[in-house]
């Protein structure tokens, strides 16, 4: 049995809401909301303007140097217009609006099929780059660029990431469960592009249905499956690699430098799509859940879906939610209303109700130390958060590691005095980032 080697906690999962749930495909909604940010890194460039007809899978949006995945249109229609939106990362961000022609006609050469071990290593980044695949966990790093390491750093380990150790959240398990063969098809393609031989599918022990689906796909290829015991944050990469390969990642450094790369299982899916039939990222599974859920589920929906309309898809509110949040609990981002869109990072769309999200005041830290014992990261949040406070955030960047945190959310989730933590802390990094902006 893996486990990370230090800290960690047990929150309670809910996943009982959601895990039974088969995947749902969400109609098409008559008008979508796609962002020109929907990665880390620079936003796109529009390719159309108002009043061009588009076909679903055509490309919208691009970097004109090839620093951004492309966009695609994620229906056919018409562009009705392109400004300023709601999005569930950044607030609001340039984002076109496509109103349905009701028809979702795919633009030529699309579904094709295509055997990737004719193809080279080179056609087949070019292939996922083409696409807009992205990291589907949760950091929507760009794929191509996480898979072309510089010729410097010898990776040995793929990582696949099947872990989904926050709460609430399904949408992983479903794929391993009904799309086993797309997520080894897709680990197959990334062990060819990075030349290793050593795959692990890191499983949570809390999923036994998933561990024997992808079990009997994964002994026929020679991969491996690790399986994790049952802890947050367990799904990280630096915890997730530490687990399985006993290797720790310096400071300051990315898994390559310890000669590992992490995927996730929903983008191993997505590029096997990509790769195999030419299909780009315009859809993705996503679980809605919440105890303010009438009925949760795990629905496949198209990118630029208002939350609105996934929610009502899901029979709409329980009860007026206290919050409603994309991604997980833990480490997911609060949302100011339901009209923002699922963008290619959205696992999950949470309604918590106000009772779950009465946390009580919060106090003074009282020194008590329990953040300390759940790091992951051997950190001090508790002296994180208190140099924040003081506006001490140089201290903080220079002399505890503060950019070592991976915000994961176990210290706030302990603290008897309520302190919001990772809030702090993230508040320091903004502060040193804008501070080093002007100081270049």
């Amino acid at each position: 049995m893996f486990r990370i080697k230090r800290g960690g906690i047990h929150p309670d999962g809910h996943k009982s809401l959601s895990a039974e749930k088969a995947i749902e495909v969400m109609p098409v909604p008559p008008k979508f909301f796609i962002p020109l940010r929907q990665h880390i890194g620079v936003p796109c460039q529009p390719l159309v303007k108002a009043g061009d007809n588009v076909k679903k899978g055509q490309v919208v949006a691009d970097h004109p140097e090839k620093k951004a995945p492309p966009v695609h249109s994620s229906t056919s229609g018409k562009v009705k217009e392109i400004g300023n939106f709601p999005h569930p990362v950044f607030g609001m961000s340039q984002s076109i609006v496509i109103e349905s022609d009701g028809k979702d006609e795919w633009m030529e050469n699309f579904l094709i099929e295509r055997d990737f071990e004719k193809l080279s290593v080179e056609e087949m980044v070019d292939i996922i780059y083409r696409n807009g695949i992205v990291g589907m966990g949760g950091a929507a790093f760009p794929t191509h660029t996480k898979l072309m390491p510089p010729k410097n750093k010898m990776i040995d380990t793929l990582i696949i990431n099947g872990a989904e150790c926050e709460p609430y959240l399904t949408a992983d398990y479903r794929i391993m469960v009904e799309y086993p063969d797309l997520v080894m098809k897709g680990a197959r393609m990334i062990m060819k592009i990075l030349n290793v031989k050593d795959c692990f599918i890191g499983i949570e022990e809390n999923k036994p249905k998933a561990i024997e689906t992808v079990q009997n796909y994964a002994e026929r290829e020679g991969i491996k499956i690790a399986v994790l015991k049952t802890i947050y944050p367990q799904g990280g990469e630096k915890m997730m690699i530490n687990a399985i390969t006993g290797k720790e990642i310096p400071s300051g450094k990315l898994p390559m430098d310890v000669g590992c790369v992490v995927q996730n299982v929903a983008t191993c899916a997505a590029i096997a799509e990509a790769v195999c039939r030419n299909i780009p990222l315009i859809e993705r599974i996503v679980t809605v859940s919440g105890k303010a859920i009438m009925a949760p589920k795990n629905i496949l929906a198209r990118i630029g879906t208002p939350f609105k309309d996934a929610i009502d898809f899901c029979g709409g509110f329980r009860s007026v939610p206290g919050k409603v949040i994309m991604g997980g609990p833990m480490m997911g981002i609060a949302q100011a209303g339901i009209n923002s869109p699922i963008v290619k990072a959205t696992s999950g769309i949470l309604a918590l109700t106000k009772k779950e999200v009465d946390y009580g005041d919060e106090r003074p830290c009282i020194r008590c130390g329990r953040c300390n014992e759940v790091c992951t990261m051997r950190l001090r949040p508790n002296i994180l958060s208190i140099l924040s406070e003081k506006h001490k955030h140089q201290t903080a960047l220079a002399e505890y590691d503060l950019l070592d945190c991976v915000e994961c959310g176990c210290c706030t989730y302990v603290c008897p005095a309520k302190r919001n933590i990772v809030h702090y802390i993230k508040l320091s990094k903004a502060k040193n980032s804008l501070a080093g902006k002007a100081a270049v």
